[in-house]
C-alpha cells in the first residue's frame, strides 16, 4: 500500500501545480445546469490518469472522462472537487485520489492547495497532514470548542433522493442541536476536515464514488464512524455518507433518519 500511496503522491504533486497555475479558470465544458469543468479539471485528470496507469497498471475511473469502475482494483479520481468554488477563486476545493481494492478504499490523497493542506492515508495507518502524523480523533460530545458539521451543498449531486427541502430541513434540525452546520461546496473538503478534527462530522449527499472514497478512508483512519446515510456500511455504491466522531455521527444520523421519515 505504501508504494501505491507514493505513486499517488507523486501524481498529485504534479497536479497541484496545474491547479495553482489556473486558479479562477472559466468553465470549459458544461455538463448540466450549474455543473461544469474547467480546463484545469480536464488537464489534471489527464495527468493523473497517465501517471497512475503507467506506474501501477491499475484501471482508472474519473469524474471527467469516466472509464470503468472495477471495485476489485481501481484508481478513483476527482481532479477538482468543488470546481465552482475553484472557478470563483473560493479556496474550498481539492484534488481527490483514492485506490479501491476489493470494494473499499485503501489509499487516499486529498490535496487542498488553496488551503495549504495536503492529507493522505493508507488503510490501517494514521492520517498524515503536511508531513505530520495526526493523532486519532477525540470524541468531545460536541462540548468545548465550536463543534461544526459539514453539509456539502444544498442544490447539487442527488436531487432525487435528497432534494433541497430535505437538505435545508436537516440543516435547520442540526442548527438546533450541538453542531453548527457549514456549507463548503466540496464533499472532499468536508470529509477531510473531519479527519483533521476541524469538523466533528460531515454528511455527503453525493452518489458518486469519486466524491466520497478518499474522504471515507481518511475518516476511518482518523477513528471516525463511517456509514451510509441510513446508518449501514458504506460501499462505493452508496448514495452519500455520514462520517464523524461517535457522538457527532450519532447526532447527524438520527437527524437524517428523522428528516427522511417525515419528508
Amino acid at each position: 500500500m505504501q508504494r501505491y500511496l507514493d505513486v499517488a503522491l507523486e501524481a498529485v504533486a504534479q497536479a497541484r501545480e496545474v491547479l495553482l497555475a489556473h486558479r479562477g479558470a472559466a468553465p470549459a465544458l458544461f455538463k448540466g445546469k450549474g455543473d461544469f469543468a474547467t480546463e484545469a479539471d480536464l488537464a489534471i485528470e489527464a495527468l493523473l490518469r497517465e501517471h497512475l496507469r503507467r506506474e501501477t497498471g491499475i484501471n482508472v475511473f474519473g469524474e471527467e472522462n469516466g472509464g470503468e469502475f472495477t471495485p476489485e482494483a481501481c484508481w478513483v479520481l476527482d481532479p477538482i472537487d468543488g470546481t465552482s468554488n475553484y472557478s470563483a477563486g473560493n479556496p474550498n476545493c481539492a484534488i481527490l485520489v483514492s485506490l479501491v481494492l476489493e470494494g473499499q478504499p485503501v489509499v487516499a490523497v486529498v490535496d487542498m492547495p488553496l488551503l495549504g493542506l495536503h492529507v493522505s492515508a493508507c488503510a490501517g495507518g494514521p492520517v498524515v497532514c503536511n508531513g505530520e502524523v495526526l493523532p486519532p480523533l477525540e470524541d468531545t460530545g460536541g462540548q468545548g470548542r465550536a463543534a461544526q458539521v459539514g453539509v456539502g451543498s444544498v442544490g447539487s449531486d442527488d436531487r432525487v433522493r435528497f432534494p433541497a427541502p430535505l437538505r435545508l430541513a436537516l440543516i435547520g434540525l442540526l442548527a438546533d442541536g450541538p453542531l453548527r452546520p457549514r456549507i463548503s461546496g466540496s464533499v472532499g473538503v468536508d470529509l477531510a476536515f473531519v479527519a483533521l478534527g476541524i469538523y466533528r462530522a460531515a454528511v455527503s449527499f453525493s452518489p458518486y464514488v469519486w466524491d466520497n472514497a478518499a474522504g471515507v478512508l481518511l475518516a476511518r483512519c482518523a477513528g471516525a464512524i463511517v456509514t451510509d446515510v441510513d446508518g449501514g456500511p458504506w460501499t462505493p455504491e452508496s448514495v452519500g455518507a455520514i462520517v464523524g466522531a461517535p457522538s457527532a455521527h450519532e447526532t447527524v444520523l438520527s437527524s437524517m433518519l428523522h428528516i427522511s421519515a417525515n419528508t
